[in-house]
């Protein structure tokens, strides 16, 4: 790909995903939409997807972001459902998949067919959970869709491998096949415990946020080649890695915490939104390969049984996955909370493919060993291309409404919000507590007003959140706590207009005025922060 295109792909996605933040409709299913329309356009360059980029420079960082974000002690409270999901629901559909789309599409081998289970087994890492996020949807729901979004394209690449190693005449066997998926998961695993105490010691030796940023940009790459050198799963390593880096976050500093989040925002939303563009733009790829080898109404016949299969088995999996377990483990009944039939409705309705998918289906190799061309590669390509976008257009336009349909308890927002001022009145009594300690000592004397400046945050920080359970303003609608911040984001402004004044008078310099705005910048950054409840 040239730097042109390339630049376009990158401008083009980034303003379709910037108009869906303002727009009802989910990003990924209105940059599909628009890399479809666009595909077509007089002069629009060719985008073919190249698995080569697409596996080992896109993929680990959209791991590595999703981990962090995620929940160490959440996910593993849910270890029994997301592995179940996540390893076992990807072997079932691979099988069931074969099996059925090996009985209608007669061209297509028994390994082709497995080969084409495999690639369309894993549903999106991105697509469901950024709809379950953006509906709120209860607590043990999204873990369960976070978790297996962050393992399940590791079975499904190990499972493509024994598939692909069949189709193309090496002789592997069950038991071979078994064995190089026990190799992949225990190896990606274990590089992972390998690789992630010594990363978390060198990010909190270097006391450089800049150092410590650029480490962490490098990280999921480097676990993830790593892996793969040694014929692990790079994207156990990476989610393993991210994992406990994440859980472990508070242990660096904050200006680290700070670049970190804004760095690590910035490039998962332009890497969604290039690959999502990227699934519409493969359109012309897909079908100028095709060619004139199949009548236009078998492949609507083809693309139409396989979509409505793979939707039907992952509700064949999920129900009894989610209810059966229930029925033969007292254990389980009293450890886990009890699934409801809508839960596990939308567990198995947000099973939207991705670019993940079209990246492994691409990498099917032009022939086999004996030199001839692979068998229905063509025709595996344009299944997985029809099947993903129809599950993110299908899928995905319609998760949304079901989801308000079913109207599921979402977050009790005034008991979280009681846990949180809790936890702040014993945070702040001990912080009172240590403050007494130190001004006791003759080395730590302050004024009387800067001590009392020290009180008076501590007292602002516990009485912030119990000012949220408050009655509102009749006028604004706002409690006291939002107003407090609104109005003290309008002070900073007053006093960074000042600053720039002065500065444009040539009183003060612009690395003064610099300085003088990163005070101002993080105190409305710790307001914008509580006020989005992040």
């Amino acid at each position: 790909m040239h730097v042109m295109p390339l630049l376009l792909l990158i401008a083009g996605s980034t303003a379709v995903a910037g108009l869906a933040r303002r727009t009802p409709v989910p990003a990924p299913l209105l940059l599909v939409t628009a890399g479809l329309l666009v595909s077509y356009l007089p002069g629009m360059p060719a985008f073919e997807l190249n698995p080569e980029i697409v596996l080992p420079l896109v993929l680990p960082p959209l791991l590595y972001t999703a981990a962090t974000d995620s929940s160490y002690l959440d996910l593993r409270a849910q270890k029994r459902p997301v592995a179940l999901l996540s390893v076992g629901y990807v072997l079932f559909s691979t099988l069931l998949v074969g099996l059925i789309v090996h009985t209608f599409v007669p061209g297509l081998s028994a390994a082709g067919a497995l080969v084409l289970a495999a690639v369309i087994a894993p549903p999106d890492a991105v697509a469901a959970t950024a709809i379950a996020r953006r509906l709120r949807l209860p607590a043990r729901v999204t873990t369960i869709l976070q978790g297996e979004s962050l393992v399940n394209d590791a079975t499904a690449i190990t499972a493509y491998k024994v598939a692909l190693a069949a189709a193309v005449g090496e002789s592997i066997g069950w038991l071979g096949g078994g064995l190089e998926f026990l190799i992949a998961s225990v190896g990606g695993v274990g590089v992972g415990l390998a690789l992630m105490v010594p990363l978390h010691w060198l990010r909190t030796r270097l006391n450089d946020a800049l150092l410590q940023n650029t480490l962490s940009l490098v990280i999921p790459f480097f676990a993830y080649a790593l892996a793969e050198q040694v014929h692990a799963s790079g994207v156990l390593a990476v989610v393993v890695v991210a994992l406990y880096l994440g859980h472990r976050s508070w242990q660096v500093d904050f200006a680290t915490r700070l670049q970190e989040g804004a760095v690590w925002r910035m490039v998962a939303f332009v890497l969604e939104s290039a690959v999502f563009a990227l699934i519409g733009l493969q359109l012309p790829v897909v079908v100028g390969d095709l060619g004139d080898e199949y009548a236009a109404g078998q492949l609507a016949w083809y693309a139409l049984a396989l979509f409505v299969t793979v939707v039907l088995i992952r509700f064949v999996w999920v129900y009894p996955s989610a209810f059966v377990p229930r029925l033969l483990s007292r254990r389980i009944r009293e450890r886990e909370e009890n699934p409801t039939w809508k839960g596990a409705f939308i567990i198995s309705w947000a099973g939207m493919r991705g670019v993940v998918s079209l990246a492994i289906a691409f990498s099917i190799p032009a022939t086999v060993h004996d030199g001839e061309e692979f068998p229905g590669r063509n025709l595996i390509l344009f299944l997985t291309f029809t099947t993903v976008i129809g599950t993110l257009v299908v899928q995905g336009l319609t998760l949304p409404p079901l989801i308000r349909a079913f109207r599921l308890p979402g977050r009790d927002v005034q008991a979280e919000t009681l846990v949180e001022a809790n936890a702040q009145a014993q945070a702040s009594r001990a912080a009172e507590e240590r403050l007494d300690e130190l001004t006791a000592d003759e080395r730590n004397a302050l004024p009387p007003p800067l001590a009392d400046r020290l009180r008076r945050v501590m007292e602002r920080r516990r009485n912030s959140v119990w000012e949220r359970l408050g009655s509102p303003n009749p006028v604004t609608g706002e409690n006291t706590d939002d107003t407090y911040r609104r109005l003290a984001r309008e002070v900073i402004a007053a006093e960074r207009d000042v600053f720039v004044r002065l500065r444009d008078a040539r009183y003060i310099d612009d690395e003064m005025l610099r300085t003088l705005l990163l005070r101002l910048d993080l105190e409305e950054a710790a307001a914008f922060r509580e006020e989005q409840g992040t």
